[in-house]
């Protein structure tokens, strides 16, 4: 007997694995886990996203952009914590979807969430190795170009500069601009980004407290640095730089909303903390909403003194917060702000390979992807260590040989749509579980998940074709997975086969 593609997890099965030997510790309180969210969401998509999106899509109307992005996001952050509260178990909206739209829908989620999560990890360390190379560029600390980018960008920005005759530029950040051949085979990676992920998985296999300390500092150096730039750079701001306001029209702003809506990624990953949070019911409402609102205000500042400062078409792609400063001569601050960028983009990276672990967990508990690799939790450090070295070894190589916008995009679409389920998903249970205790309540539910839905499809709607292309493969390959493997060793599908043969045999 097949078990249904839709069969649901019930409450008390998700209650049930609270109980269990391979519960997580619940050691996180609400300004923890604000702090997790905040840890998030600063890093990558302010440092360096916010260059590209104002310099080929927004111009200074990328201040409109991250408003649309975060209407989009406040929708969902309402949904996740509604869900969060009611069920306080790991794997975020992959345990939501399982028990409200059943278990296809559930992998669909959860094989999106390994998108968002993993290839978010790679993205942030790409950003990272930027900054820290302009760092180290600072004390006349030079890497190889062949060192600290992937192939494609490599020649990317050798093309560029040949161009321009601006090789000496390079030639001020890496100590070599040429590309050498293995076997005659042209070679480069981003050995930066992967020494920094292997690092940080190093730091999470030990524990979630001290994952938390660590990141905490990490959030501290860069809201400070972000508050530095946003007051020092306030007394540079030219608004002659923010005419013309719109320059590629109201269509720009919303692709650039879609662009640099990574930045907005990680208050979702307080969800998939929840088993970990000293009051879940209250606590995660708490970090998701709270991370949300102040990232919001502080990328509008950031956003109006980056585009003030500078023309928005002679933003610098790579470091753009550092230049501006650079453009001013003010070489102290472009430490600082270098300073503020590694740190904020290393807590970002934390996050990520802290919550996808958790997702993997929340998948193997389920069956639906191997218990001895996935589903293992250290006896001493009580983390998915196992899960943790896959995630981190798989992730640094990403980072080390793939170009960041083919990252970001494939990042924000998978997230988009995780959004867009966990919209729909909160409507549903209000429907099918009315009584069910909920200490948040989403308020105004139906008008907040519907508008949540498109408010995130359209921001899909402005992604490139080549992205959806790649979501779309990204699907069959997770699909043939879970009819070939998950579904033949689901949990759910074991006890109906058990429940089957006992009545057969009765």
């Amino acid at each position: 007997m097949a078990h249904s593609l839709f069969a649901k997890k019930t409450m008390a099965q998700l209650e049930a694995e609270l109980q269990g030997e391979q519960r997580l510790r619940r050691v996180l309180g609400p300004i923890t886990l604000t702090s997790l969210g905040i840890g998030a969401i600063i890093g990558t998509g302010i440092f360096v996203l916010t260059g590209l999106a104002a310099k080929e899509f927004a111009g200074p109307g990328l201040m409109l952009s991250f408003v649309f992005a975060g209407i989009g996001c406040a929708f969902a952050g309402l949904c996740y914590a509604e869900f969060a509260s009611m069920i306080p178990v790991a794997g975020s909206a992959y345990t939501y979807a399982y028990a409200t739209l059943g278990e296809l829908m559930a992998w669909v989620i959860g094989w999106d969430l390994i998108l968002e999560y993993a290839m978010g990890s790679s993205t942030v360390a790409y950003g990272w190795s930027k900054y820290f190379a302009k760092l180290m560029s600072l004390f006349d600390v030079k890497f190889p170009i062949w060192f600290a980018n992937d192939y494609w960008s490599a020649t990317a920005l050798l093309k560029e500069a040949t161009e321009k005759g601006t090789t000496d530029e390079l030639l001020a950040l890496y100590s070599s601009i040429e590309i050498p051949s293995v076997f005659g085979i042209p070679f480069a990676a981003n050995f930066l980004a992967l020494f920094i992920i292997a690092v940080v998985t190093v730091v999470l296999v030990i524990g979630i407290r001290e994952s938390a300390r660590f990141n905490a500092t990490m959030v501290v150096i860069k809201l400070a640095v972000v508050l530095f730039v946003i007051f020092v750079g306030s007394s540079y701001i030219n608004r002659a730089n923010w005419t013309p306001f719109l320059p590629f029209g109201l269509a720009g702003v919303m692709r650039g909303a879609g662009r640099i809506f990574f930045a907005y990624i990680g208050f979702d990953s307080i969800s998939t903390h929840a088993e970990e949070a000293k009051n879940p019911q209250r606590d995660v409402p708490i970090g998701i909403l709270s991370s949300l609102g102040i990232c919001t205000i502080l990328y509008i500042l950031v956003t109006a003194v980056l585009t003030g400062m500078v023309k928005y078409d002679q933003i610098d792609i790579g470091a753009p917060v550092a230049s501006v400063f650079s453009n001013y001569g003010l070489n102290i601050a472009v430490f600082l702000v270098s300073v503020g960028a590694v740190a904020g983009i290393t807590s970002v990276m934390l996050v990520m390979l802290l919550s996808q672990p958790r997702v993997f967990l929340a998948m193997a508990r389920d069956g639906l992807l191997p218990r001895k690799v996935f589903g293992v939790v250290h006896p001493r450090f009580r983390t998915p260590h196992r899960a943790t070295i896959l995630t981190g070894t798989v992730c640094g190589v990403v980072a080390a040989l793939t170009p960041i916008d083919i990252l970001a995009d494939m990042v924000n679409i998978g997230t988009l749509l995780a959004f867009v389920i966990v919209c729909a998903a909160v409507l549903i249970l209000r429907r099918t579980h009315p009584n069910q205790r909920r200490p948040f309540r989403t308020p105004w539910v139906s008008f907040v998940s519907i508008a949540g839905i498109l408010a995130n499809l359209a921001l899909m709607l402005s992604l490139p074709l080549d992205t959806w292309a790649r979501l779309i493969i990204w699907l069959v390959i997770g699909l043939i997975i879970y009819f070939v493997y998950s579904r033949k060793h689901s949990v759910i599908a074991e006890a109906q086969g058990a429940q089957a043969a006992k009545q057969a045999g009765s």
